[in-house]
């Protein structure tokens, strides 16, 4: 990488800002957001067009790291930068290296001792599912289809005995990096929208593969092949091999991260 002209040097600003930024993915042709060897990352891929425009080696701090497939909306990264380049043209910038399934949505300085995923306090998902004999071209990758009708009165049960502190060790894989298996949910609901099923959930901490895993065991419950009484049962503890399969990672959508003081709403 190029080193930084004696001009532009002393140009800069003598102590590096912290910045915030707004990130949206299509989550179809990355291998998750962490950097992986001889892998396309969303993680990588930006870091590398941030150093490019910045000219200067550049370490993200992220919300929530998505697995293989996953989307994104209101994903939230910060960063630190010695630059004269402006929050907005550091996001105009950027993106214009990026990918189309990429974007730096915004870019706004914070407080220096900011970091996205630390000072995070909650985190939002949505599954979408097309739930319809017919499949539709325009969700193919943000959709799943499913072609059996489900109940969505079950669905909506089922969700609502989710909402508040509950142990979801069987809702997340057996052999995993967790050791605290008790989350606070917030918010938890179905909704058809636009032809579609929705579930809207927000909590202050997800385990791996949750909230998949979730949306799997509540699929079995709209199909009748799980009694409600199980699935509550199931958020007390339990094994992993007792709940039903994560639904595929394609539903899933990062669409909010929430912070006490940060908001790109507005932001140009």
């Amino acid at each position: 990488m190029t080193g930084l002209s004696p001009f532009r040097a002393e140009t800069l600003p003598e102590r590096p800002a912290t910045y915030a930024g707004l990130v949206e993915y299509d989550g179809t042709d990355f291998a998750g957001w962490a950097v992986q060897p001889d892998f396309r990352t969303v993680e990588g891929t930006l870091t590398e067009a941030l150093a490019t425009i910045l000219r200067q080696p550049v370490k993200l701090a992220v919300a929530g790291r998505t697995d293989a497939g996953v989307h994104a909306s209101g994903q939230v990264v910060s960063f630190r930068a010695r630059t004269d380049l402006s929050p907005s043209s550091i996001s105009y910038r950027a993106t214009g290296m990026l990918p189309g399934d990429l974007a730096l949505r915004r870019c706004v300085a914070v407080g220096e001792h900011f970091d996205a995923r630390r000072d995070a306090r909650t985190r939002s998902y949505e599954y979408r599912i097309v739930n319809d004999p017919i499949r539709s071209p325009l969700e193919r990758r943000r959709a799943i289809h499913a072609v059996r009708e489900l109940d969505l009165d079950l669905l909506r049960e089922a969700a609502e005995l989710i909402r508040g502190v509950h142990n979801f060790r069987a809702f997340t894989p057996a052999k995993s990096h967790h050791v605290r298996f008790e989350r606070l949910v917030e918010k938890s609901s179905w909704e058809g929208r636009d032809g579609l099923l929705i579930y809207g959930i927000t909590a202050n901490s997800f385990l791996y593969s949750m909230v998949r895993a979730l949306v799997g065991t509540m699929l079995e419950v709209a199909e009748g092949r799980r009694e409600l009484a199980e699935f509550e049962r199931l958020l007390d503890g339990g094994e992993r091999s007792e709940a039903g399969p994560a639904a595929s990672a394609r539903g899933l959508t990062l669409v909010n991260v929430g912070y006490e003081d940060l908001d790109f709403e507005g932001i140009p």
